[in-house]
């Protein structure tokens, strides 16, 4: 089989949603008439990512085998490295990257998780990502944190998402909220806070002090993500585990964090080169005795790839990442993931394992020009 052609588009999964909240989607066609989807990081609805595959990526795989993916997401990355090896490249690639495992999957009729070696586990718990806690009240806070709890999540991060050039904007009442979402759930449930870079070095120790009393599990990105250096003073300063790596786009990059003193990172597949980057960051983890926890707040195509990739790492032991359980994004699929009683089950299905509702696709299908 040779790779026929590729689409590139946008998902509108709401007729009042702009264009920046849109899906970016890849389908790679095969001349057999198989085809493997796939998604680019969502930022700005990843337009940047889709018009690079448009215009340089695309071009250069008609007629490339597709299970030489590993060959093509290096060459594509060097012969395009000067547009940036980081964000909208490494998005394209990602999504390019994911098509062609969901394509070699339905090609030899096994899950993406059989290829990967196998899988440790097939059921997968999740823990609840809340974001947009910044500008609410305490109570509003705990209010959508019980509205969460209801999917009976393994675990809860709360995020903030403040404006980033208002650095330490608004501590006490960060750690207010941090006290209030703890007395709620109890001494036991294991918590996160993700701090979203929001505070200075400082500020991050003074915010990291509380999270320790109250027993949360991880700092995520305490301070703006580029500077790698103070990411690694915060982390050797502070007994929780401070985690960063979602903005990293490349593997010397999260090597830059480890460098510096994390004990987890957190990238991204639909921001890391999608399966074939993220396996290599793993590979990264473990030998340096670093967790590996995936950041992936996209509830559909991103999300099946970083679980198929989690299921089969060893080490690879925290829950996985649920962002939004709105089933807005149900309908163009014939079997959307869902959870069951607090845990993912992957399916034996080949690729992915998402059935595509082409009708329903078609009405929210949206080009890009």
């Amino acid at each position: 089989m040779k790779i026929r052609d590729i689409e590139i588009f946008q998902v509108a999964w709401s007729p009042g949603d702009n264009a920046s909240q849109h899906s970016a989607w890849v389908k790679v066609n095969g001349d057999d008439g198989l085809f493997g989807i796939g998604e680019a990081s969502p930022m700005q609805g990843g337009l940047a990512s889709l018009g690079i595959v448009a215009r340089d990526l695309a071009p250069a795989l008609i007629g490339e085998d597709p299970l030489d993916h590993a060959v093509l997401h290096d060459r594509l990355l060097h012969r395009f490295v000067k547009l940036g090896p980081e964000g909208a490249l490494t998005g394209a690639l990602a999504a390019i990257d994911i098509a062609l495992w969901d394509l070699k999957g339905k090609l030899l009729g096994q899950p993406i998780y059989k290829l990967l070696g196998g899988a440790w586990r097939t059921t997968l718990p999740f823990y609840a990502s809340i974001g947009g806690n910044g500008e609410r009240s305490v109570d509003q806070v705990l209010r959508v944190v019980e509205e969460r709890l209801t999917d009976a999540p393994a675990a809860v991060k709360i995020r903030f998402d403040n404006d980033r050039t208002q650095l330490d904007s608004d501590i006490p009442g960060d750690i207010a909220k941090a006290r209030a979402v703890r007395r709620l759930v109890g001494d036991t449930m294991p918590l996160a806070f993700d701090a979203n870079n929001g505070y200075s070095i400082g500020g991050a120790i003074r915010v990291g002090r509380v999270l320790e009393e109250l027993g949360y599990w991880w700092f995520e990105e305490p301070v703006q993500h580029y500077h790698v250096k103070a990411m690694g003073e915060v982390a050797r300063r502070l007994d929780i585990t401070v985690s960063a790596g979602e903005q990293t786009y490349t593997l010397s990059g999260l090597a830059d964090l480890i460098d510096a003193g994390l004990r987890m990172v957190q990238p991204d597949i639909v921001k890391m080169g999608g399966i074939t980057g993220l396996l290599r960051c793993a590979a990264l983890a473990q030998a340096h005795g670093v967790e590996l926890v995936p950041h992936q707040t996209q509830p559909m195509i991103g999300h099946m790839a970083s679980l198929h990739l989690a299921a089969s790492q060893l080490h690879m032991t925290k829950p996985c990442e649920l962002n939004d359980p709105s089933p807005r994004m149900h309908a163009v699929f014939e079997n959307p993931p869902r959870p069951v009683d607090g845990l993912f089950h992957l399916s034996a299905e080949p690729g992915l394992g998402l059935r595509v509702n082409d009708a329903e696709l078609a009405t929210r299908r949206v080009p890009v020009r």
